[in-house]
């Protein structure tokens, strides 16, 4: 036994070629999705210290000491939660960390005695076990401050939405019926969750089930936060409350910039996003914040609803007084009936063809409408449905030499 290697000495040499090779793979997973958008330390910075954790337990076998795991597990959990990932993207990370693992280390395992060689395996089963088990523990922790930080803005738009359920007591019924199903699942996980934490049950025993129960909190509270936004500013604007800025501003560092929001949704869809300013004026008179709150609304729905093809921006003069931005997408299109009230409040137009996203509210087109006539503009739409939709936004160059001729 003598000549046998150490098995701790094995796994510290070896520590960043199973690095390299677990994010390789992890990269090339595709049932990982949420790595897109990581840089590699991002990706791996939790990684070192969880091997250094397993390595000291290899060395204390005969104690079979786990305690060095959890602090570094808790902690890539909890960043896990922070980054996006999904609780079956985690095991995913999990069992492919695993194979690499066994796959660097077999060279060095087979040299120990064939009876020693299946209590090797089974120890560094057993401590990655409890890794993701505690890994799971700190993405709940996690889960569940972002969880309380949800209620906590509920709360502090609550009296908005009375506010706003006053201001527009014609569009109730519509409301209602997009808050209730979001509501329904804040209320009955929120109530799970205070049973469970009042049991003593918010801990590691949660389960995958509890898991996704959370999951569906946040997701439900979030939708119901992305509803009283677009309801309260839908309400701003018909009341004309909006304030504007009016300032000169680099037209096309806009729309760049717009575009570049959407580029990693685009290209998980296999969307082509490409932009035409060539002809756009250099500066313009406008309120910057409400034009790239028009152009993200617009698109954000040509990639919404576009599964192939491309989403085309383009900007030009029209003459000397007025530009066109137009925003021309290959997505499902739009029936000629569904046209005539695509821009009012709570819109079906996409319901009736059998597409509703979860995060839509039916509402950003009539805010998106609403704030091209305060910006002295209009707002033509074309569309045919299963041929793509085309949405073209004429503004003056100057907004005060518009509301000058507008007098």
């Amino acid at each position: 036994m003598s000549n046998t290697p150490n098995l701790r000495e094995i796994l510290a040499e070896n520590s960043d070629l199973i690095m390299e090779q677990w994010m390789e793979t992890v990269r090339e997973d595709r049932r990982i999705e949420s790595t897109a958008q990581l840089s590699d330390t991002a990706l791996g910075n939790s990684l070192p210290e969880l091997l250094k954790s397993l390595a000291v337990i290899l060395k204390k076998s005969e104690e079979n000491s786990l305690e060095t795991i959890i602090e570094p597990s808790l902690t890539h959990g909890s960043l896990r939660a922070k980054q996006g990932y999904n609780p079956a993207e985690i095991a995913r990370e999990y069992c492919l960390l695993r194979t690499t693992i066994f796959t660097v280390l077999e060279p060095g395992i087979t040299q120990y005695p064939s009876p020693k060689i299946p209590q090797i395996y089974r120890q560094i089963d057993t401590v990655l076990d409890e890794a993701l088990s505690q890994c799971f523990n700190g993405y709940v922790e996690e889960r569940i401050e972002d969880f309380k930080q949800l209620q906590n803005q509920l709360t502090l738009t609550n009296s908005e939405l009375n506010r706003l359920l006053e201001a527009s007591k014609e569009h109730f019924s519509y409301l209602a019926h997009e808050l209730k199903a979001p509501l329904t699942a804040v209320i009955g996980y929120s109530e799970l969750l205070q049973r469970l934490q009042k049991e003593g049950k918010i801990n590691i025993q949660l389960g995958s089930k509890n898991i996704n129960g959370i999951e569906q909190v946040l997701a439900g509270g979030r939708h119901l936060l992305h509803i009283i936004n677009d309801a309260l500013e839908l309400s701003s604007a018909q009341a004309s409350n909006i304030e504007l800025n009016i300032e000169s501003i680099d037209l096309d560092d806009l729309i760049k910039k717009v575009v570049e929001l959407f580029e990693p949704q685009a290209q998980r869809k296999n969307i082509r996003l490409k932009i035409d300013s060539d002809r756009a004026p250099e500066q313009i008179h406008t309120d910057a914040f409400r034009l790239r709150q028009i152009l993200t609304n617009l698109v954000s729905n040509a990639v919404r609803y576009t599964d192939t093809g491309s989403v085309e921006i383009t900007c030009t003069s029209e003459d000397n007084s007025h530009l066109s931005i137009s925003v021309a997408d290959t997505g499902i299109g739009i029936s000629p009936k569904d046209q005539e009230k695509i821009f009012e409040p709570f819109s079906t137009a996409f319901v009736n063809q059998g597409r509703r996203y979860g995060e839509g509210t039916g509402l950003g087109l009539a805010i998106t409408s609403r704030l091209v006539a305060l910006l002295q503009g209009e707002i033509q739409l074309i569309s045919h449905p299963g041929d793509g939709s085309t949405f073209t936004l004429i503004l003056p160059l100057s907004y005060y030499q518009s509301k000058e001729l507008e007098k």
